[in-house]
């Protein structure tokens, strides 16, 4: 397996209701993540990659590479969004996940060209491992330097009015991960259990352990910073930057 030739990566969450114009007059109240994802986003881009790779989940795991666009519209807003900003067109459709990372691209002016992986949400870690292989390959072939833009969510079991009620393990479960993403911990990533994972309707487990698999395979030291860690709306959501240290 060639190295997955890593020089950053970025962690977001995926609401819908980042979009002020679909969170329309509570918009003001995810600012505060809103502020935190277009820092991390600056912050990856401003690594220079020569190519970044969104990282989602989905129903199946697969590879797309630009055109490619995703859209609002199944929550009620008329907006689409290309993978790569100024290069729109229909030949794929991107799931939401990748959606809400397109956007955050988009807010950014020179988004280096971008293509997506996404992982199954059921993947386990074995899985993952291997498709951080496949993914180390098809890099390989035609880009030297590689940044990961992350999208998933924490656990949607914070609270009884949370999507997924009140879990008791949620919070505990969120905390570990908040620790891990500061201190760019792949081992704590990489032992995220997929069975709890499911039970707390975590959306991000499978995305970031392929990037604790990239910068293991990487190698080197890496630093982690977690700019935003918060469950507004019984989801938890977290934006954090990782570099070489």
């Amino acid at each position: 397996m060639n190295p997955v030739p890593l020089v950053a990566a970025a962690v977001c969450p995926h609401p819908p209701m980042i979009v002020p114009e679909l969170a329309g007059a509570a918009a003001p109240e995810l600012d505060d993540l809103r502020t935190a994802a277009d820092a991390a986003v600056t912050r990856l881009l401003d690594t220079r990659p020569d190519c970044l790779v969104v990282l989602g989940g989905g129903a199946a795991t697969s590879w797309l590479i630009p055109p490619a666009t995703g859209s609002f519209r199944p929550w009620g807003l008329d907006l689409t969004v290309p993978l790569v900003p100024g290069m729109a067109g229909e030949k794929e459709r991107l799931p939401p996940a990748v959606t809400v990372g397109a956007w955050l691209l988009g807010r950014q002016p020179g988004a280096a060209r971008a293509g997506v992986r996404i992982v199954g949400l059921q993947a386990r870690a074995e899985a993952t491992r291997a498709e951080l292989a496949r993914l180390a390959d098809q890099v390989h072939e035609y880009r030297p330097r590689v940044a990961l833009l992350v999208m998933g969510d924490g656990s949607a079991c914070r609270g009884p009015k949370s999507p997924g009620y009140h879990d008791p393990r949620a919070e505990a479960y969120d905390d570990g991960v908040a620790r891990a993403l500061a201190g760019a911990d792949g081992d704590a990533l990489l032992g995220l259990d997929p069975g709890l994972s499911a039970e707390l309707k975590v959306a991000g487990r499978a995305p970031w352990q392929v990037l604790a698999g990239a910068a293991r395979a990487a190698g080197g030291d890496w630093r982690g910073e977690l700019r935003h860690y918060s469950a507004p709306y019984g989801v938890a959501y977290f934006v954090a930057s990782w570099e070489r240290s």
